[in-house]
């Protein structure tokens, strides 16, 4: 087992266009901490499209630079990733708790690499994830907001490539959020990554703190001022 500590930040825009579509952009810097050293980065958009009765239907893709697993390695090849996904969100508000439950099914393709270096061509198998995640407002502070948050999510591999990791890993969360404002909203947490490496007996336990600024933007009042 071998156990690393990292630190994730994250900004995330959403733009509501109307009652029923949305569009989400991200970027993600994730590091290591001792020492610190860039792990991953990635850049991720999603259409989003409410389907009603909680449920939503969302397309996106994500590119995605991975950097070597230790943190002290010598060679610094960085893997470019590519990576479309189709997904299905369910909310169930119940009160203060709200329970969510995201299904995502992602197709990822590698770089392929020979010898330390990058070469034309890619790898790739399929992912499949599901999350199950619990809100719950605990009070509000100038009429925002203040969650607790907490989930966990299983990610199976897929394909003709996967031998002997068809688990992938394992990501229980918790943290606290507060709505600075009806748009804005900052996040912090503790993440634990529990993943299986491709030689199936190996595994890293990675310690995470998160930091993530979610940002919203409503068009749907303008749409409507402007029609008016």
């Amino acid at each position: 087992m071998t156990h690393q500590q990292l630190a994730w930040f994250s900004y995330a825009n959403t733009i509501r266009f109307s009652p029923k579509w949305a569009l989400t952009s991200e970027v993600h810097e994730r590091r290591f901490m001792n020492p610190s050293r860039r792990h991953q980065f990635l850049l991720r958009s999603q259409a989003r499209y409410t389907l009603g009765e909680n449920w939503e239907a969302v397309a996106g893709f994500t590119y995605f630079r991975q950097s070597p697993n230790d943190p002290k390695a010598v060679q610094g090849l960085v893997v470019p990733e590519l990576r479309p996904h189709v997904q299905f969100n369910y909310s169930q508000p119940l009160g203060r708790f709200a329970i969510t439950h995201r299904y995502r099914a992602e197709k990822r393709f590698f770089r392929k690499t020979d010898n330390g270096e990058l070469v034309a061509g890619y790898n790739s198998n399929y992912r499949f994830r599901y999350r199950l995640g619990i809100e719950y407002r605990l009070a509000d502070i100038k009429e925002q907001p203040v969650k607790l948050k907490a989930y966990d999510e299983l990610h199976i591999n897929a394909g003709k490539s996967i031998v002997y990791n068809r688990f992938d890993q394992n990501r229980i969360y918790a943290g606290l959020s507060y709505a600075v404002s009806k748009s804005l909203e900052m996040e912090a947490g503790y993440l634990n990554w529990y993943q299986q490496r491709p030689v199936g007996n190996l595994f890293y336990n990675r310690h995470i703190m998160s930091f993530a600024i979610n940002h919203k933007i409503d068009l749907t009042n303008k749409r409507k001022e402007s029609e008016d």
